[in-house]
């Protein structure tokens, strides 16, 4: 697989996947009581414009800084992980910010919250499971078409 079926493939699915993922954790946060119908809507689809274009920087960054003209055959796991890294941290310092300073956003007390970060668990786990599911599934993609 080429670098850029690969990238091509990743964000394909970062896309969808986090479309879904915003979509079902809007119970988590306290829009879900609060706002209205579309509110809720713009919020979701917001929040995944905002997703797919970190998971795309992380990327990017990462195959800059550790991968190479071969990539993804060749370091392919170095790259996957800054970029799920990079993301989590992120998003981490996002939840702060955006919670705490900004008050742009607050989580419903259906949130659990991540002790001494005060991060909640849902966007911790987001970008946690859905990077490593969106390499796994560009492993087995270009596996399967060898």
């Amino acid at each position: 697989m080429s670098w850029l079926a690969a990238v091509r493939s990743y964000l394909m699915f970062i896309a969808i996947a986090n479309l879904v993922w915003e979509f079902a954790q809007m119970p988590l946060y306290t829009i879900w009581q609060t706002g209205t119908r579309s509110e809720i809507v713009f919020a979701a689809v917001h929040c995944t414009g905002g997703d797919i274009l970190i998971a795309m920087s992380c990327l990017i960054g990462s195959l800059c800084l550790l991968g190479n003209e071969n990539w993804p055959t060749e370091r392919f796991w170095p790259v996957a992980a800054l970029t799920i890294l990079t993301g989590l941290g992120y998003t981490i310092f996002s939840e702060w910010l955006n919670i705490e300073i900004r008050g742009a956003w607050a989580y419903s007390e259906w949130m659990p919250v991540i002790p001494i970060i005060n991060a909640g668990l849902s966007p911790f786990l987001q970008w946690i499971v859905l990077p490593i599911a969106g390499f796994v599934l560009m492993v087995r993609k270009d596996r399967m078409q060898r």
